[in-house]
C-alpha cells in the first residue's frame, strides 16, 4: 500500500488489522509536513503530541478495544475549530495564544472515530477571504503552482490535502470556503446541509450560514467522514435531529434516470474557455451516463451576493464584537492601563489586532445593523434571502441535484486580486445561493486547465439529500480527468 495516497479506510483498516501501526502513519505523514509545508504554508500550527495520540491508538487496538472507523488516521483541522490544549487562531493576531479549554463538536467526533490530529491548517483571517491572503500567517500557496492561491478561506486545508500532507482535512464553509479551495487545489469538499454538522467549538464568522465539512481525495472519504462528523448535538440548538444515513455504503455511479438540474441563469456566459468546457463535459457526461438534463431557474441567484455579504458582515459585526482583548487573545500595549478610557482601549487592540479586510466587513456589518438602515438593508437581505430559499425548494421539484460551475475560473496568482475586494468577492458568484438556502453542495475535480490547473464542478442537492448528490459527483469523478494526477509540489 502507498501510504502517502492511501484511502481514509484503507489506512484503517491496516491500522485496526495490525498490518500498520498509528505511530508509522503518523511519523509519515509528519515527515512529509517537514519536507512539504515550508513551501506551502499549509501549516499554523503543528500538534506537538501528534505521536503520543498515535501510541495511544497502538495501546488501545493491542487490547482489543474497537478504535473507531478512522483509526490511526491524520487529520488536519482548520484554524476555524477548536481544538482542546492546541493554538486556535482563526488566522487572526486578535487571538495569538489563545488555545482552548475544550473540543469543538467536529473535533470530538474524529477523535472518538480514532482520528489523530497533524495539527491545525492555514487560512483567510476569520473566515473572510477567497485566495488565503489574509492570514496572519502569511499566504498558503497552491501545491500545483506555488506561484498561485489555493483559494480561501480554507486554503491550508486545501493545500494540505492536495499535496498529501495528511490523508483527511477539515475546512469551514460560509460562502464557498469549501467547495472554492477544493476546485483549485483538485481535491474533493463537501459543504453539508446546514445543521447536519454541528456548529458548536466553531469559531463565529456569520452562524445561519457557517458549515464544517471534509476537505479530502475522494467522494468515498468524503462520504465516510461526512457520517463521522454528522448528527445532533445538543450544544448547538440548530443542529439538525434527522438521522446520519450511511452515505459511503450506498455510494453508487449508477445515476441512469436521474434528472439534473442546470440553472438557467448560471448560462449567461463569462465563465473562462477551460472552466466552460469542463463544465460542458460534465454535462455531457452526466448526460451519457442516462440522467437527463433539466433546465431549471432560480431568478433570485442574481442578488446571491449581495445578500450575501449584507448577511454575512451583519452577522460577523455582531460575532467579532466579543474580540476586546480583555479576557482572551492580543491585547494593545499601553504604558500603563490605568486611566485609560474603554474607548482607546477598544480602539487600539481590535485596529492592531484585526487585519484589512475583516476591518472592512465589520464595518460594513455594523452599517447594516446600525438605526435607520436595518429595515432598508439586513432586514430586506433576509427576505430575499427567503425567496431565494423557496426557489430552490421548487427547483428540486424538477431535479434530483444541480450541476453548475465553483468558480469562473480556475485559481488566480497570488496578489492580482488581493487589492481589488469587488472583484475578489464575486469569485463566489456560484457558491454563496447554497449556503443562503442553508443546501448541501460540493466541488469535485474534474477537468484541467492547458496550463494544467485543477477545475472543480459543482453539485448541489435537496435539503438533507446529500446521497443524491455525493452520487452524482462519485459518477463524474469515475471518469474525471484529474483522477491520478498530482500537484507539482508531490
Amino acid at each position: 500500500m502507498d501510504l502517502t495516497f492511501a484511502s481514509l479506510s484503507e489506512i484503517s483498516e491496516a491500522v485496526t488489522a495490525k498490518k500498520l501501526s498509528a505511530k508509522e502513519v503518523a511519523t509519515h505523514f509528519q515527515q512529509r509536513v517537514q519536507a512539504l509545508d515550508p513551501k506551502l504554508n499549509a501549516f499554523a500550527a503543528l500538534n506537538p503530541d501528534v505521536i503520543k495520540e498515535a501510541d495511544a491508538i497502538d495501546a488501545r487496538i493491542a487490547k482489543g478495544e474497537n478504535v473507531g472507523v478512522l483509526a490511526g488516521v491524520p487529520f488536519g483541522i482548520k484554524d476555524m475549530l477548536c481544538t482542546k490544549g492546541l493554538a486556535t487562531t482563526a488566522g487572526s493576531k486578535i487571538l495569538s495564544g489563545f488555545i482552548p479549554p475544550y473540543d469543538a463538536t467536529v473535533v470530538s467526533r474524529l477523535k472518538k472515530a480514532g482520528v489523530v490530529i497533524m495539527g491545525k491548517l492555514n487560512q483567510d483571517e476569520f473566515a473572510m477571504g477567497s485566495s488565503n491572503e489574509t492570514s496572519f500567517f502569511g499566504p498558503v500557496k497552491n501545491p500545483w503552482d506555488l506561484e498561485r492561491v489555493p483559494g480561501g478561506s480554507s486554503g491550508g486545508s486545501a493545500a494540505a490535502q492536495a499535496a498529501r500532507l495528511v490523508p483527511g482535512t477539515i475546512g469551514t464553509d460560509t460562502g464557498g470556503s469549501i467547495r472554492q479551495p477544493a476546485s483549485f487545489c483538485g481535491i474533493v469538499g463537501v459543504k453539508p446541509t446546514y445543521g447536519r454538522v454541528s456548529r458548536y467549538g466553531i469559531i463565529a464568522f456569520a452562524s445561519s450560514l457557517d458549515q464544517a465539512g471534509p476537505m479530502v481525495s475522494t467522494v468515498k472519504d468524503a462520504a465516510l467522514t461526512l457520517e463521522v462528523i454528522s448528527g445532533h448535538d445538543p450544544m448547538d440548538s440548530t443542529s439538525s435531529q434527522k438521522q446520519v444515513p450511511a452515505w459511503s455504503k450506498n455510494l453508487s455511479s449508477d445515476i441512469k434516470g436521474m434528472k439534473i438540474g442546470v440553472i438557467k441563469e448560471y448560462l449567461s456566459g463569462g465563465l473562462e474557455a477551460d472552466t466552460q468546457k469542463t463544465f460542458d463535459e460534465a454535462l455531457a457526461t452526466v448526460k451519457k451516463m442516462g440522467a437527463e438534463i433539466v433546465e431549471i431557474s432560480v431568478a433570485g441567484t442574481e442578488f446571491a451576493i449581495p445578500v450575501y455579504y449584507l448577511v454575512a458582515t451583519s452577522e460577523a459585526s455582531s460575532n467579532l464584537a466579543r474580540y476586546d482583548g480583555v479576557r482572551f487573545g492580543y491585547r494593545a500595549e499601553f504604558p500603563r492601563l490605568s486611566g485609560v478610557e474603554l474607548e482607546e482601549f477598544y480602539g487600539k487592540t481590535r485596529g492592531e489586532g484585526f487585519g484589512a479586510e475583516v476591518k472592512r466587513r465589520i464595518m460594513l456589518g455594523t452599517y447594516c445593523l446600525s438605526s435607520g438602515y436595518y429595515d432598508a438593508y439586513y432586514n430586506k437581505a433576509g427576505q430575499v434571502r427567503r425567496l431565494l430559499t423557496e426557489q430552490f425548494i421548487d427547483a428540486f421539484k424538477k431535479c434530483d441535484a444541480i450541476l453548475s460551475p465553483v468558480t469562473a475560473a480556475p485559481a488566480f496568482k497570488l496578489g492580482e486580486l488581493v487589492h481589488d475586494p469587488m472583484t475578489m468577492y464575486l469569485n463566489d458568484i456560484f457558491t454563496t445561493s447554497t449556503n443562503l438556502a442553508g443546501l448541501p453542495g460540493m466541488s469535485v475535480p474534474f477537468g484541467l486547465s492547458q496550463s494544467g490547473l485543477p477545475i472543480g464542478v459543482q453539485v448541489t442537492g435537496a435539503h438533507f439529500e446529500e446521497q443524491k448528490m455525493l452520487n452524482v459527483a462519485y459518477a463524474l469523478e469515475s471518469v474525471s480527468s484529474v483522477k491520478g494526477k498530482n500537484p507539482h509540489v508531490i
